[in-house]
């Protein structure tokens, strides 16, 4: 079983920077990749950034230049590094991470509220 935990997040100010970590720990064969998703009172769950265990990235195009993703493969631990935070910005973030490859297995975090005032 994986486990995945996030932490972060909370209430910022429109510009202001936020910082979100999740951890996977549990048993796992092989991580594919690591990322963050987010939804808002709506709307549909939506791929926010990813990264593999080689560091190739991909970002959602409403983040692209303010938001990055960087991992730390020993630690099982991904961060999100929110800079430049907009009011749409608001919703509950996921960390998502793949385990395995042939048939991957997706295991989510619990959520975490970004909630960025105007």
């Amino acid at each position: 079983q994986v486990q995945v935990v996030e932490s972060g997040g909370g209430l910022v100010q429109a510009g202001g920077s936020q910082r979100l970590s999740c951890a996977a720990s549990g048993t796992m064969f092989s991580i594919n990749a690591m990322g963050w998703y987010r939804q808002a009172p709506g709307k549909q769950r939506e791929l926010v950034a990813a990264i593999t265990g080689t560091g190739t990235t991909n970002y959602a195009d409403s983040v692209k230049g303010r938001f990055t993703i960087s991992r730390d493969n020993a630690k099982n631990t991904v961060w999100l590094q929110m800079n430049s935070l907009k009011p749409e910005d608001t919703a509950v973030y996921y960390c998502n991470v793949r385990v395995g490859w042939i048939n991957p297995t997706d295991y989510w975090g619990q959520g975490t509220q970004v909630t960025v005032s105007s």
